[in-house]
């Protein structure tokens, strides 16, 4: 009876103390390999704003069409 409580108790401890390593290890990891970005490689919210808006709106080439949006936005001031 108490030879089967100690292997018990063994066998938790070893299920524990093998996710406490796997655990150590995964943070190590993360911690030490992951690589640093430097604040300046990121593009601000700004630049990515721009970005968009000239990969989704495309200049308008008609003439026409061109002048009746610019009277447009004026009448809508």
């Amino acid at each position: 009876m108490i030879l089967e409580i100690n292997t018990n108790l063994l066998v938790i401890l070893i299920v524990i103390g093998a996710a406490f390593v796997i655990g150590l290890v995964a943070f190590l990891i993360h911690l030490y390999l992951k690589p640093k970005l430097k604040k300046d490689d990121k593009p601000t919210d700004e630049q990515v704003v721009q970005e968009e808006m000239n990969r989704v709106l495309k200049p308008i080439e008609d003439e026409e069409t061109a002048k009746a949006v610019e009277n447009y936005k004026d009448e809508e001031d």
